[in-house]
């Protein structure tokens, strides 16, 4: 994945391109839309937002500790940005290690536009797909299997799931 997108078979008007320091304001409300979990705490709403916000902060350390060489995407469709994608391209492995989408853009099929995107772009370095997806989100478990993932290894709450390019995607 290292030339540009455009090469890339992606749908008319979707486009997967390197977050900037101008997206940080967009990255911290997306964040915000994917943690219902804390937006339903017994407590007023100046106390959740501090609360997500420290989450988001910590996720953010997180991932630079662990994936040191971790590449940051935004995910557009028509010129908005409607998602992030979160790479680490090592060991000859592209580790899909985040993938979320704002609210009004989920259900639409982008999930599997980006995915099929990252497969194209994997086929053609030869590189397997990794990811790790939450064992009850039978929803996002069930696409991965779709796009022709597997079952690597199962560690509760995660399981880790991979791809493996074919012949077809490596001469794509």
């Amino acid at each position: 994945m290292n030339s540009s997108t455009d090469n890339l078979k992606l749908p008319q008007g979707f486009a997967i391109r390197p977050a900037t320091e101008t997206d940080k304001p967009f990255l911290q409300s997306l964040y915000h839309s994917t943690r219902n979990d804390l937006q339903y705490i017994n407590a007023d709403e100046e106390f959740i937002n501090e609360l997500i916000e420290q989450q988001y902060q910590a996720q953010n350390v997180g991932y630079g500790k662990m994936f040191p060489n971790a590449c940051y995407f935004i995910i557009e469709k028509q010129q908005q940005s409607i998602g992030r994608i979160t790479l680490d391209f090592s060991n000859e492995i592209i580790h899909i290690i985040d993938i979320a989408f704002v609210p009004k853009a989920q259900g639409k099929g982008y999930g599997k536009d980006a995915i099929q995107a990252l497969q194209i772009a994997a086929g053609k370095t030869c590189a397997p797909l990794l990811l790790s997806v939450y064992a009850n989100n039978w929803v996002a478990k069930n696409l991965y299997v779709k796009l022709g993932f597997q079952l690597e290894q199962s560690a509760p709450p995660y399981e880790r799931m991979i791809w493996y390019p074919t012949i077809k995607e490596m001469s794509a």
